[in-house]
């Protein structure tokens, strides 16, 4: 999906309200603060590794100027003599750490083993986020979770990647009564404009 289908797809999302939901999600994927590279981890399930968001995402860190958001791609079973950046196994969600962020990517239940990581993650402060198909006990665990259920959500899985990820790298926008304030600052200063 290239940016012009995310945005003809953004286009007709939008009176949903489904937008919102995503630019809800993908700020708290942002944080409050900014993260240092390395503390967004991102894992899936044994049979679906989110390879495309992990590159998505990183593209978008790379063009928001965001280096936080290039995520850490955790893998259930790295193969011996892989790149560094893809031999990150799931021994890295052991350990998790305050300040850093857990983002697990389900299309489907996840498994015991997961579920367990991600309660022990939680409980040493990381934050957790979730993109599932409705997985009652991951968003129990989760902070932030966003819910893509088969059948009834307007977009696919795959799509929600796409939103989340875009939504992630736009700039944050200043409340409007911030930008009335910061206006009026600016013609204070400047002095009114004359055409």
């Amino acid at each position: 999906m290239d940016a012009d289908q995310v945005a003809a797809l953004r286009i007709l999302l939008d009176p949903s309200g489904w937008l919102d939901q995503t630019k809800s999600f993908a700020r708290a994927l942002r944080g409050r603060k900014p993260r240092a590279p390395g503390e967004l981890l991102l894992v899936g399930t044994p049979d679906d590794e989110p390879w495309h968001l992990a590159a998505h995402l990183d593209l978008q860190s790379r063009l928001a100027g965001i280096p936080g958001l290039a995520p850490t791609l955790v893998r259930w079973a790295p193969p011996p003599g892989a790149p560094a950046h893809l031999r990150v196994g799931l021994s890295r969600l052991e350990e998790a750490r305050r300040g850093e962020t857990l983002f697990v990517v389900s299309p489907e239940a996840a498994p015991v083993p997961l579920l367990e990581r991600v309660h022990d993650a939680r409980r040493v402060g990381a934050t957790i986020l979730a993109l599932d198909a409705g997985d009652p006990e991951l968003d129990d665990m989760a902070h932030e979770y966003l819910t893509v259920t088969p059948g009834l959500a307007p977009v696919s899985f795959d799509a929600a990647q796409h939103l989340v990820s875009a939504a992630a790298g736009e700039p944050a926008r200043a409340p409007a009564g911030v930008r009335a304030r910061l206006a009026r600052l600016l013609d204070a200063i400047s002095g009114e404009r004359v055409d």
